[in-house]
């Protein structure tokens, strides 16, 4: 979804380090979050899994707070909260207070993120951890199954397709000095940003970052391998899992960030599995009661985006749903959807938006991510601007573009071993 947010304050200091200020009036609790515009995209091979480690790492001690309990104890000791996640191009820090802690909140963060000792013995004890969260999500076929989507949809020997976890043999392997070259190498002044919304003052936050922040290690960017999509004919992954239901993904190449039929593909998007009256929801679950959930995303990067439309259903009706999917695709090529159904997706888009904002840490992650990946200011406001300017004409532009049975890609968990009829079934008609 193209990120659109309230306008912010950005400050750009000496070294590079961007820092972003969103002051939210009325507001009870300040999100502190250190941003570096990297993530499991920016690994080679072996080190595939190392961005998602060392985020557990950070936690581990710094030169200031020697344990990761001491750390903990800090926000904890105020009822605040402090987390961090990884993703394919990005990976952040933040702790989350009541406004009167917000001196707190920028000190823990501003320490791991500038003074972490990443301590060995630590490295070694963390091995189980990470171990343990990739079989969790192995356990859970509606998480896992997107991750062997990207696998099907981008291939694995290019990052944007392997898994951010990384393979437990590199878990296993990694040392203190690959720690230590990967992060002078990426968490870097030029490639991060320092992210605040909430309760806070503005100028008061401004003055500690300068102080803060001003001896922080500079360098350039990194870059990531570039990405470009050659698929000819539809594909299908079937990954075996004795389950009560099979869940599948749907997955077709789409717009990157910043392309100009963003704001359109968000829309059609929302026709297909906009909440409990999106066409998918209608056809798929209410009328025919093939799934509990049925839902359709976008995630975009740089250079490829992915329409991915999902579900869960009935073991034996895998191809049924299969079906009635690429049928609603079709419909939108053939006919423009109506004012009124356009209307709907529209300020279901505006909506959920708004709602996905809603807390200050939401606000300080979509900041950064708005400078360091997309690279704009952009508020709410031009966002809502150009999901208002799409018309039907656009929807289904965009449909005819992206639905094509060359793009298509099948990827199912559950007790399925016969990739042969779903790859039968996995086409759009040639008029």
């Amino acid at each position: 979804m193209l990120v659109g947010i309230m306008e912010f304050q950005t400050h750009t200091l000496p070294n590079g380090l961007k820092v972003l200020l969103a002051p939210i009036e009325g507001a009870e609790t300040v999100t502190v979050m250190v941003m570096s515009g990297t993530g499991s995209r920016y690994e080679n091979e072996q080190e595939n899994g190392m961005a998602h480690f060392l985020e557990h790492m950070l936690f581990k001690g710094t030169k200031n707070r020697k344990t990761a309990k001491i750390i903990s104890e800090a926000i904890d000791g105020v009822g605040g909260q402090l987390n961090a996640f990884t993703t394919k191009d990005h990976t952040a820090y933040y702790a989350k207070t009541d406004k009167r802690h917000f001196d707190i909140a920028f000190d823990v963060i501003a320490d791991i993120f500038l003074n972490p000792t990443l301590p060995n013995h630590e490295i070694i004890r963390e091995r189980g951890t990470v171990v343990e969260e990739i079989n969790l999500y192995e356990d859970m076929p509606i998480r896992s199954v997107m991750m062997e989507s990207d696998i099907l949809l981008f291939g694995q020997n290019h990052p944007l397709g392997r898994n951010i976890l990384g393979p437990k043999k590199n878990i296993q392997s990694f040392t203190r000095k690959q720690f230590l070259d990967y992060f002078a190498r990426n968490y870097v002044a030029q490639n991060s940003a320092i992210c605040i919304a909430g309760a806070f003052s503005p100028t008061n936050a401004l003055r500690k970052a300068k102080t803060t922040f001003a001896a922080m290690r500079e360098g350039t960017a990194p870059s990531a391998a570039a990405y470009e999509h050659t698929q000819t004919e539809p594909r299908v992954h079937l990954k075996y899992k004795n389950t009560d239901q099979t869940h599948f993904v749907l997955a077709l190449p789409a717009y990157p960030l910043n392309h100009k039929d963003e704001a359109a593909a968000d829309v059609l998007a929302a026709v297909l599995g906009g909440g409990m009256s999106g066409r998918l929801f209608l056809q798929v679950r209410e009328r025919r009661g093939l799934a509990y959930y049925v839902r359709a995303d976008q995630e975009q990067y740089s250079d490829i985006g992915a329409l991915d439309i999902r579900a869960g259903v009935s073991n034996t009706a895998l191809k049924e749903a299969l079906v009635v999917t690429l049928a609603e695709l079709q419909k939108l090529k053939r006919t423009r959807i109506s004012d009124e159904e356009l209307n709907k997706a529209k300020e279901y888009v505006k909506g959920t938006t708004a709602l996905s904002l809603d807390t200050t840490d939401a606000k300080a992650q979509f900041i950064g991510h708005s400078v360091l990946v997309r690279g704009t200011t952009s508020g709410l406001r031009e966002y809502n601007s150009a999901v208002n300017a799409v018309t039907a004409a656009d929807v289904q532009h965009v449909a005819k573009e992206l639905f094509k049975t060359e793009r298509l890609n099948l990827t199912v968990i559950g007790p399925h071993k016969d990739s042969k009829p779903l790859l039968e079934a996995l086409k759009f008609p040639s008029k």
